[in-house]
């Protein structure tokens, strides 16, 4: 598709981001909320900044672990579906992380989890990548899914 015959009005497509992109946000809700809950719980003391870190990795890792584990579902290679959902993904991996952490950080202060602050920062981790996620796969028809 060339660049001047691009439009953002494809239902179907944005339909497709919606999913690809809400599987990326599982993945990194799983690794980013477990080390927010686990420093949260276990009270060890620890900068914000630094737990705040160690759960945009941690979300990032679980990302490309749960996105490789659809790919092979769907009868990549192993190391195809890592490289795929790796390559692929770190951006909007990395927008939904930093939007997820950002909001965490205005709302409560970074580094808590409430019943309140989760469904926030769900929203705006998915709202943050999915203009991207929709335009990779229409530019270059390239999902992780």
């Amino acid at each position: 598709m060339s660049s001047e015959t691009f439009h953002w009005k494809c239902k179907h497509t944005w339909s497709r981001s919606a999913k690809n992109t809400f599987w990326c946000l599982i993945g990194c809700a799983i690794g980013d909320f477990g080390t927010i809950l686990f420093f949260q719980l276990t009270k060890i003391p620890f900068p914000i900044l630094g737990i705040m870190i160690l759960a945009i990795i941690n979300g990032i890792i679980t990302s490309i672990i749960l996105e490789t584990i659809i790919l092979i579902r769907q009868n990549f290679t192993f190391y195809l579906a890592l490289k795929t959902a790796t390559g692929m993904s770190l951006i909007s991996m990395i927008s939904m992380e930093v939007a997820m952490n950002t909001t965490d950080y205005f709302l409560t202060g970074g580094a808590i989890l409430t019943w309140w602050v989760i469904p926030i920062m769900l929203f705006v981790g998915f709202i943050t990548p999915w203009p991207y996620n929709y335009w990779r796969l229409k530019k270059f028809n390239e999902a992780c899914h």
